[in-house]
């Protein structure tokens, strides 16, 4: 549920409103709003899309997989990138559990990692999977 009004929260505010990502504007013209879980899975795509350092006033801030890019697809890889990604999220994003982080290299593309996330929302309970893929070797 994006593009509306922030002011008319609705039934869950504390699952939060917040700008869409990538800011946008709207229909209208405004701002673009993401609510509630669309807020959610925005924040966790932010964190992943983010090296510590990019963030002045979070100096720590983000998943660092920039910092992989150069690196092999390999289990030793999976396994650093898996622990970067469940240790930003669980640090960054309070309204998740996270449940389970695997990666692991595509069947069919050498150089792309999937990552898997599978994340519970706190306060609602809803569970949702997600794979963010992951170019390695300057590739995408």
């Amino acid at each position: 549920m994006a593009n509306g009004d922030p002011r008319q929260i609705g039934p869950r505010p504390y699952l939060g409103v917040g700008w869409s990502f990538p800011v946008r504007p709207g229909a209208s013209g405004k701002l673009d709003f993401a609510f509630y879980e669309d807020d959610v899975e925005q924040a966790v795509e932010i964190i992943l899309r983010t090296s510590p350092g990019e963030r002045v006033m979070k100096p720590a801030f983000g998943a660092g997989l920039r910092d992989y890019v150069f690196a092999g697809n390999s289990d030793v890889t999976h396994r650093r990138v898996e622990a970067s990604v469940r240790r930003a999220l669980t640090d960054f994003e309070p309204r998740i559990t996270v449940e389970r982080v695997q990666a692991r290299a595509a069947d069919d593309e050498p150089n792309l990692m999937e990552i898997e996330i599978d994340y519970v929302v706190r306060r609602s309970n809803a569970f949702y999977n997600r794979v963010f893929p992951f170019y390695l070797n300057g590739a995408g």
